[in-house]
This record gives structure tokens, sequence and C-alpha cells, in this order.
């Protein structure tokens, strides 16, 4: 009660609300939630794809590129849906990490995010993409600069 009647008086100043910093998700986190959605998102779409649609193991094998192209659109479609509409997947919801716009870290658009999926892998394969997160301070991969994106550590859990 005492503090309220002295910030009245003006003897006190108010104390102003600080600006949440934002805390970016580390390569550790990164990593299980990409492997979490490995087995949660890609995982049944391979099976669909190769058991009831190609027919089996052999159908698959006959049919290589046709059964991967069936495997990575629906892929492509459920994961940029998930990163433009609630900006995670179900393994960054497990780990509470969340894409956003590196400007203004709102929910990236569609393009960022098909631009995300292109170079992801592109990043992991070529080493050097995985790395530069290392040495920056946002943990930025070769993805997020080139999608204009940042995998952000969210409390809400």
């Amino acid at each position: 009660m005492a503090r309220w009647r002295a910030v009245k008086k003006g003897n006190i100043e108010k104390k102003e609300p600080k600006e949440k910093e934002v805390v970016y998700a580390s390569i550790s986190s990164r990593l299980k939630a990409f492997l979490t959605d490995t087995f949660m998102i890609t995982m049944p779409i391979l099976y669909i794809v190769i058991y009831l649609v190609m027919g089996g193991r052999e159908g698959f094998r006959e049919n290589m590129a046709q059964g991967w192209l069936y495997i990575l659109i629906p892929h492509y479609i459920i994961v940029t849906l998930l990163w433009t509409i609630k900006g995670q997947t179900p393994g960054m919801k497990a780990y509470g990490i969340k894409v956003v716009k590196a400007s203004n870290f709102t929910n990236i658009n569609f393009i960022q995010a098909t631009l995300r999926y292109i170079f992801l892998p592109i990043s992991i394969i070529s080493v050097i993409g995985v790395l530069i997160a290392l040495f920056r301070k946002d943990r930025a991969t070769l993805a997020d600069l080139i999608s204009f994106s940042r995998v952000i550590a969210i409390e809400d859990i």
C-alpha cells in the first residue's frame, strides 16, 4: 500500500513492463523435433504409400521415383501448412519451439515455408548449412537465412 502512495506522489517511478526477450531454439531441441516429426508425419505416409498405394516393397522398388513423389507431395503440404497456420509441427510443439518470421516474429507465410522446406535438406546434407548455426547468436541455419525465418523457444508448452 505504501508503494502505491509513493508512486502516486511521484516519489518512486513506475516500472514499465519490459519487452519479452526472444529466446532462440537450441540445435538439440530442433534435432529432437525433427526426429519426432519423422516418426509422426513421414512414417505414416511412407507406410500408406508403400503398402497400400504401391502394393508392397516390390511395387515401390519398381516405381521408386513415382513412390517418392507420392511421399514427398503430401509431406510437403502437411509440413508447410502446419508452419504457416500454427508455426509448428507436432515435434516442434512437443519441444516448445516455433518457426517465425525473422523480422516481426509472427507466423511465416507459405512462400517462406516452401523455401524453408526446400532448403532444409540441402542445409542438412551440406553440413555447412547447419554449422552456421553454431556461430550465430540467433542459431539460424542456411534454410533459416534463405527463408528469412527463425526458430524460437516458446514458454507456453
